[in-house]
């Protein structure tokens, strides 16, 4: 392979700012015969702790254990570091009940080679979706959830993300909330969409409480899941107008288009490595 097609690496990293840092990332690179692509970066004044997102051409050999090399090079500065290659494509387990437009919009995006990643299977609560999924070619597994089989029915989903290797899960309007034991045993990120401008109307029926509040904007929040309901770190968010002419089923149909946009657009930056977490949010590089 030539040096012009092969894969670029992509660090993400975070920890405490100090003078000359950015000077001494790219060095080492340079002092390796790598070349930077890409470069941004980021200041949290208030907590002094730098963020940067960098994608470079390592030198001819072996990518992988120049990826190491450098994780370990970029933790000997006091940096929590992440590298990707630009070749890898995660594989994201879906999880949806019965709604269907983000189920929709996120797999026909992944077979137009929108998403850099690929959809390996669809985990419902419900059947509705069976065969969409099955006509799409994915494998459907349908696990019944109710308050007296949830933790059953979680072990169950855990076995077929685990079977399918799935390094991200999206809740393309999957109706549950996630214990804290799933999430951690899952091991892997999960994205929800929710069908409102977090914080404001968290929790069920969104559209129904913003039009009796007689809200001028409705918008749709994708956020990475904790076993705290719509109160994980936010990833993205868009909003649209609304009217006192507009109704509750107005909204939906306005908010649904949204929730597609949001969602799409966050598991994008995901999977192109553009996300990092801190506390209780994220920065998210251009």
């Amino acid at each position: 392979m030539s040096r012009s097609a092969a894969p670029t690496l992509v660090g993400l990293l975070s920890g405490p700012d100090c003078p000359g840092i950015v000077a001494k990332i790219s060095g080492w690179i340079y002092g390796r015969g790598g070349n930077i692509i890409h470069a941004d970066q980021h200041r949290d004044h208030e907590e002094e702790v730098f963020f940067q997102r960098l994608e470079w051409s390592p030198p001819v050999g072996d990518s992988a254990a120049e990826g190491v090399a450098f994780a370990e090079f970029a933790r000997s500065l006091g940096m929590r570091t992440v590298v990707g290659r630009s070749d890898e494509r995660p594989r994201v387990g879906l999880m949806v009940s019965k709604f269907d437009h983000c189920f929709h919009d996120l797999i026909l995006r992944w077979k137009a080679g929108e998403l850099r990643g690929d959809v390996a299977c669809v985990v419902s609560n419900h059947e509705n979706l069976r065969a969409e999924a099955e006509h799409y070619g994915l494998p459907y597994e349908h696990i019944p959830v109710d308050g007296d089989s949830a933790s059953t029915a979680e072990e169950s989903q855990l076995e077929v993300f685990h079977r399918h290797g799935v390094s991200l899960v999206v809740m393309a309007r999957y109706m549950r909330i996630l214990s804290a034991g799933f999430l951690e045993k899952l091991g892997c990120p999960v994205i929800n969409i929710h069908h409102s401008f977090l914080p404001a109307f968290a929790g069920g029926r969104p559209h129904h409480q913003a039009h009796a509040r007689g809200v001028k904007l409705i918008g749709a929040t994708a956020h990475y899941a904790t076993e705290i309901l719509d109160d994980g770190p936010i990833i993205h968010q868009d909003v649209t107008r609304v009217t006192h002419r507009h109704g509750v089923a107005d909204l939906v149909r306005k908010g649904r288009d949204l929730e597609k946009l949001v969602l799409s657009q966050a598991v994008a930056w995901h999977l192109e490595n553009r996300i990092l977490v801190y506390g209780r949010k994220t920065v998210v590089f251009d």
